[in-house]
C-alpha cells in the first residue's frame, strides 16, 4: 500500500494526515497548535509541524507529501535563508493604508484586477511588503527573498538552505498581488512598486510537479480544500474557518474591478474566484465567551430564538473586514429592545449575521458569472448545528454539509498522490459523504442585515 501525506498549516494549528494513495483511506493523523496573533515567527509553524508529524507516526514511509497553508503571509529571508522578522499574517490589518496607496498608484481597482486578478486589501502580501518598506527599511535591506507560509514549510521539509531553491504553486502565488493568474507570470514591476526593489521569488511549480524528489507543489488553504472535497464545476464551497470564504472553480481567469471577488488560481491548473471575509468562526467563539457558554450551548440558544431574532442584527466586523473592504470598522448590534436583550436572541443574531456575511460572498460570485448548482458548507464553524440549520434559510438554497474532516490536509494529500502517481488528473477517492439540509428562505433577515451593514463606520 503506497502512502501519501497532506499538511494543513492553518492560522490556528497544523494538521497532518497520512492516507492510502489509491483509495484515500485515512491511515493515521496528528495535530499541534499554533500561537495566537497576527504576527508569528515561522519557527513556530515548523515546531508545530514536527509535533504533528510525530503524532502522525512520521513520514519516513510516505511516497510524497504536500503542504497547504494559510494564504498571503509575508515571510522574508536573508541571503543565508534565515528569517528576517516575524511573518505578517493574512489577518494583520496594519497594511490597510498601504493597500489604498498601492491601489491609487497603479491607476485604481480595475488596473489591479486586470493585472493580477485582485485589488489590494490589507490581507494581500504585496501590501505587507509596502508596509515593511515604509516602517522597517532595515528589514528590507536584509531581505534577499520573499515567500509564503506553505513555500517556507515545503522548503524546510525538503532540507532547503538557500533561498534559490524556494518553490510555490499557482494558487498561493495568485494571492500575493504580484503574480498574474491570466499570464501565469510574476509581475516584478508591482513587487518593485511595493518594496522598492525585486528580491528573489519562489519558482512556481505545476499542480502535479514534485520538488526535492517527493514534495508536492502545495497550495493555498482554500485551493487545498477544493481538492479535499473533490470540488466540481458548479459547486460553491463556503468555508467557516478563522476567516470565511466562498469560492468556486472556473476555467477562465476572473478580474473583478470592484475588488470583492479575488481572481485566484486553483490547485488543478484552472481558476478559483474567491470572496473572503475576516470574521467567521471567531464570531461564534466570541459570542459564546460573552455568554459564558460552550459552542454547543450557543447553538441550542440560537435555535431556540425566533427567525430574525426579533429584529436584533449583529454585524460581525469584529476584526475589521476585508469584504467589504473596511479594515478599521468594528462589529455592531442594531435593534436592541428589552425583549431581545436575551442570550438566545444574541446567539441567533450572531449566527444569522455570520451567515448573512457569507451569503453576500455567494452573491458576489454569482455577479461575476459563477454558476451555482450546489453549496457545500465546510470548516470548523460548519460543525455548529445552528450554522447548518440556518444556512439554507439565509442563503436561500439547499446546502450540502460534508461529514466533518480535515479537507485542506486531505486536499494536500490528494495532490501528493497525484504527483506521485504521474496521472493526468488527481485521483478520485471515495465519494463525498454529505447531508442535505433544506429550509424555507428567510429574506427578511438579509434585508435587515443589509440595512445595518451600511451603518457601520470606521473607528
Amino acid at each position: 500500500m503506497a502512502l501519501v501525506a497532506g499538511v494543513d498549516s492553518s492560522t490556528q494549528s497544523c494538521k497532518v494526515v497520512v492516507r492510502d494513495a489509491d483509495s484515500g483511506a485515512l491511515v493515521r493523523e496528528g495535530r499541534a497548535a499554533h500561537p495566537a496573533g497576527t504576527e508569528v515567527h515561522p519557527a513556530a509553524w515548523w515546531d508545530a509541524l514536527q509535533a504533528a508529524i510525530a503524532q502522525a507516526g512520521g513520514l519516513d514511509d510516505v511516497a510524497a507529501v504536500s503542504v497547504a497553508a494559510q494564504q498571503h503571509g509575508m515571510v522574508v529571508l536573508d541571503e543565508a535563508g534565515e528569517v528576517v522578522r516575524p511573518a505578517l499574517l493574512w489577518n494583520d490589518t496594519r497594511s490597510a493604508g498601504a493597500a489604498a496607496d498601492l491601489t491609487a498608484e497603479l491607476g485604481g481597482p480595475s488596473a489591479w484586477a486586470e493585472a493580477v486578478g485582485s485589488v489590494p486589501v490589507a490581507s494581500l502580501t504585496v501590501t505587507k511588503l509596502r508596509w515593511l518598506a515604509r516602517h522597517e527599511p532595515e528589514s528590507v535591506a536584509r531581505t534577499a527573498a520573499v515567500c509564503l507560509p506553505h513555500d517556507w514549510l515545503t522548503w524546510k521539509l525538503a532540507g532547503g538552505t538557500s533561498p534559490d531553491t524556494l518553490t510555490t504553486d499557482r494558487s498561493d502565488a495568485s494571492g500575493t498581488g504580484y503574480w498574474s493568474p491570466s499570464t501565469e507570470d510574476y509581475r516584478p514591476d508591482l513587487l518593485e512598486l511595493a518594496l522598492g526593489r525585486v528580491p528573489r521569488l519562489p519558482r512556481v511549480l505545476g499542480p502535479a510537479e514534485l520538488t526535492g524528489g517527493r514534495f508536492g507543489a502545495g497550495a493555498g488553504d482554500n485551493a487545498g480544500a477544493g481538492l479535499g472535497v473533490q470540488m466540481r464545476p458548479g459547486d460553491v464551497v463556503v468555508s467557516v474557518g478563522t476567516s470565511g470564504t466562498a469560492f468556486a472553480r472556473s476555467p477562465h481567469p476572473v478580474a473583478d474591478g470592484t475588488g470583492i471577488v479575488n481572481g485566484f488560481a486553483d490547485a488543478e491548473g484552472g481558476h478559483l474566484p474567491l470572496v473572503c471575509t475576516l470574521n467567521a468562526s471567531r464570531v461564534l467563539d466570541a459570542t459564546a465567551a460573552v455568554l459564558g457558554v460552550d459552542l454547543d450551548t450557543l447553538s441550542d440558544l440560537a435555535l431556540s430564538a425566533p427567525v430574525g431574532a426579533d429584529g436584533l442584527v449583529f454585524v460581525p466586523y469584529l476584526e475589521g473586514e476585508r469584504t467589504p473592504n473596511k479594515p478599521d470598522s468594528t462589529g455592531a448590534l442594531h435593534g436592541l429592545r428589552l425583549g431581545s436583550m436575551t442570550p438566545a436572541h444574541l446567539a441567533r443574531a450572531a449566527v444569522e449575521g455570520l451567515l448573512c456575511s457569507l451569503a453576500d460572498a455567494i452573491d458576489a460570485l454569482v455577479a461575476v458569472g459563477t454558476p451555482v448548482s450546489r453549496v457545500l458548507l465546510i470548516g470548523g464553524g460548519a460543525r455548529s448545528a445552528a450554522v447548518q440549520r440556518l444556512a439554507p434559510a439565509v442563503f436561500g438554497c439547499p446546502v450540502l454539509v460534508p461529514a466533518p474532516g480535515e479537507y485542506v490536509a486531505d486536499g494536500a494529500a490528494r495532490q501528493a498522490a497525484w504527483a506521485a502517481g504521474g496521472a493526468a488528473e488527481p485521483p478520485h477517492w471515495s465519494s463525498l459523504e454529505a447531508a442535505l439540509v433544506e429550509a424555507d428562505p428567510s429574506p427578511g433577515v438579509r434585508e435587515r442585515y443589509a440595512a445595518a451593514r451600511e451603518l457601520t463606520v470606521d473607528r
